[in-house]
């Protein structure tokens, strides 16, 4: 088997995001990478030789995501199974602490740490805090789901055996924020990802509030405006 090595440079990262690709690949070998091996300062996994996209492999993706997520997780905001160091989101830590409720989890875990570190103004800031407020108190009809967390278009790779994750961020949450991300960033078919996994109606400005706190956080003011008026746009429904 052909390998890749990814050098980390903070204690658990590693080992955080190899318990997460073992935990999404017990769901759906077909659709995650394999782990070979992890060290303190390196993950080693099978190497993906990448092809073309196409709607066919877009659609089969939608499909075999749908299964990752019905795999389930014990509860809204639990680190992959047996995992109990830190968690990040990227390079970035962040937290995984269980939660019942999604709407709480999303709002003070996913959302506000970053938010509150992206120097928006006091005004704008305030935008998102009500909307974190009312998603909060809102009551989500979901149950538990095992994602990805960080499935932006760069960590989804077409293969000949079809599409495959890496570079998770893997966690209990909502199956939609999946989605939302991978929206975001420009996934390639996404229609097709979509019409595979069963056409949901995705809430993008809510599920998409903590890619865009995370990148208004660590690349700047350029994600501000996008963070600011999906914080409204929740605000009009909720």
């Amino acid at each position: 088997m052909a390998t890749f090595t990814k050098d980390v440079a903070q204690p658990d990262q590693a080992g955080a995001e190899a318990a997460g690709l073992r935990w999404l690949h017990q769901a759906v070998p077909e659709a995650v990478v394999e782990v070979v091996e992890v060290g303190q300062s390196y993950l080693r996994t099978e190497r993906v030789e990448p092809v073309a996209p196409t709607a066919e492999a877009a659609r089969e993706f939608g499909r075999r995501l749908r299964r990752i997520h019905a795999a389930g997780a014990e509860a809204f905001g639990c680190p992959p199974a047996g995992w109990e160091g830190k968690n990040f989101i990227g390079r970035v830590v962040q937290d995984c602490i269980p939660s019942d409720s999604w709407g709480t989890f999303y709002a003070q875990q996913r959302v506000l740490p970053f938010a509150r570190g992206a120097g928006l103004s006091a005004g704008d800031l305030d935008t998102v805090e009500r909307a974190c407020q009312a998603i909060a108190a809102t009551d989500f009809d979901v149950e538990p789901a095992r994602i990805h967390g960080d499935l932006w278009a760069g960590n989804l790779l077409f293969s000949e055996g079809g599409a495959v994750v890496i570079d998770p961020a893997a966690h209990g949450g909502h199956p939609h924020t999946d989605l939302a991300m991978l929206e975001l960033f420009g996934a390639p078919y996404f229609d097709e990802i979509l019409a595979g996994y069963g056409d949901p109606k995705v809430d993008f400005d809510l599920h998409q509030l903590h890619p865009l706190a995370v990148h208004a956080m660590t690349h700047g003011r350029a994600y501000q405006r996008p963070l600011v008026a999906a914080a409204r746009g929740v605000l009009e429904r909720y």
